[in-house]
């Protein structure tokens, strides 16, 4: 037993190695989920109904970024492929189409603004709900260009494996947001009390911070000499076309999941306002196991990546199952907090909140949470093996297994509870067996193995050892 578990700890793409990689990711991704908590927290301290609205505001805003977001972040597969083919002077050029992306559908999303009334109207939610909902949602889509331009250099420094950097940066963001979230929700330090609306323009502000410090990083006088930084900003169609052949699949993917997911918000909203805010509480609760996953994940495509454009899909394939052991250990013990210990996750929602909201929504909350422990599990293995897949280039089976099955498993079962007034319990037990059968799918693709001979750039002879090099920065 000692010594099965030293062989899956150490060596290339071992337990350690991965490890060492994705634990700057996870901070990273932990410090989000810190973030969106305390937001949250706060909202829930300020009004449940603005809480409430933040939920379904944010995740339709979402909604409408993911397409892009989805598409920029695949900067980081070409990125890891250009590196393990030792090719850096195509790393600047790749991250650039990114960038020009991203500014582009910043401005597409701005025709949204005036769509957010009657987008809400057709939502339905209570009015007072209703109010808060357009005033985030209007907000969160000018956060929408220097968000997207983040993640796309961001891609740059996770391509290479330099992950610290990026938690330096993210920590950074992280702790200007809720600063500003204190600061503009309820008015101290002379700021003016702007309730919903400070939430949205903290997070506005803070990743206005993360696009600048990334892309001063990124212009670096180093990374100009050995990247092409700032020398390869000319438009490459070529390149270009190759991110959105691969891409595409990707943003298309966010954007009909979140759009499902959306819609299964609305559609347990239109229960009562007590169902909606317990769920809204529960899915933040979840963030705890789930964004660090996610920070695993872009691990996982980062190695895979690296591997494949190095021509090793045996350490590709030891780099998973690695992550695989990290992350199923880690969230089967968060699984049984949830399920045994709910209270201690809901705590901090109940300081300051009012008693009379706190006390109708709580009850929910804490069997909802019983749901979040059983399909976190299975929610591991769907972003471990969807990245992994994800860093070879199979974006096109993701993408539509993805897709059928939130259409078909999730939103017809959800519309179905909500005409029929099944009850809040059922859209959950949808949810539920939704992840864990997409997780099984995303498995069998994985052992089939023809991703091992997928690539995203050209074609490249070996000229090093088939082995992961991955550059773990010290410093800025």
């Amino acid at each position: 037993m000692i010594t099965c578990l030293e062989k899956r700890w150490q060596g290339p793409a071992g337990c350690a190695e991965v490890l060492r990689l994705a634990l700057p990711l996870i901070i990273s991704t932990g410090a989000f989920t810190v973030q969106m908590f305390v937001d949250r927290v706060f909202l829930m301290w300020y009004s449940s109904d603005a809480m409430s609205a933040a939920l379904q505001a944010g995740t339709t805003a979402f909604a409408f970024i993911s397409f892009f977001f989805g598409t920029v972040i695949y900067v980081n597969t070409f990125v890891a492929q250009y590196t393990g083919a030792r090719n850096p002077k195509r790393v600047g050029p790749a991250v650039w189409q990114g960038i020009y992306f991203s500014l582009a559908s910043g401005v597409i999303l701005l025709v949204f603004l005036p769509l957010a009334k009657p987008i809400f109207d057709w939502i339905g939610h209570d009015s007072a709900v209703r109010r808060f909902e357009i005033i985030y949602f209007r907000i969160m889509c000018i956060s929408a260009a220097p968000m997207l331009t983040a993640s796309a250099v961001s891609g740059f420094f996770t391509g290479q494996g330099k992950t610290l950097t990026v938690m330096y940066v993210r920590l950074a963001s992280t702790s200007l947001n809720i600063i500003l979230d204190y600061c503009l929700i309820f008015g101290h330090l002379g700021f003016p009390a702007l309730g919903v609306a400070g939430a949205a323009w903290a997070t506005v502000f803070s990743s206005v911070f993360a696009a600048a410090l990334f892309l001063i990083l990124f212009m670096s006088r180093r990374n100009r000499v050995e990247f092409a930084s700032i020398s390869g900003y000319r438009p490459d169609f070529d390149l270009f076309r190759r991110l959105m052949r691969y891409g595409l699949p990707n943003g298309i993917q966010f954007l009909l999941d979140t759009m499902a997911f959306t819609l299964f918000i609305t559609f347990v909203g239109r229960i009562d306002k007590i169902s909606l805010g317990a769920t809204a509480m529960a899915f933040q609760i979840s963030y705890i196991a789930f964004m660090p996953m996610i920070g695993l994940g872009v691990a996982v495509t980062t190695l895979v990546g690296q591997a494949l454009g190095n021509n090793s899909s045996s350490l590709a394939q030891r780099s998973t199952w690695s992550a695989c052991f990290l992350g199923f250990s880690y969230m089967i013990l968060l699984s049984l907090g949830f399920w045994f210990l709910p209270h201690l996750f809901m705590a901090p929602f109940s300081f300051h909140a009012a008693p009379q909201e706190f006390a109708l929504i709580s009850p929910n909350v804490k069997y909802l949470l019983r749901f979040v422990a059983v399909y976190c599990i299975f929610d591991t293995g769907n972003i471990l093996f969807s990245a992994a897949l994800k860093g070879a280039g199979d974006t096109r089976f993701v993408m539509a297994m993805s897709v059928v099955m939130h259409w078909t498993l999730l939103l017809v079962p959800s519309y179905l509870a909500y005409k029929f007034q099944w009850g809040l319990y059922t859209f959950w037990a949808f949810f539920t067996a939704f992840v864990c059968i997409l997780s099984i799918a995303f498995l069998l693709r994985f052992l089939q193995g023809k991703w091992k001979n997928m690539r995203v750039i050209e074609t490249f002879p070996s000229t090093v050892p088939p082995s992961i090099t991955v550059d773990m920065d010290v410093t800025l």
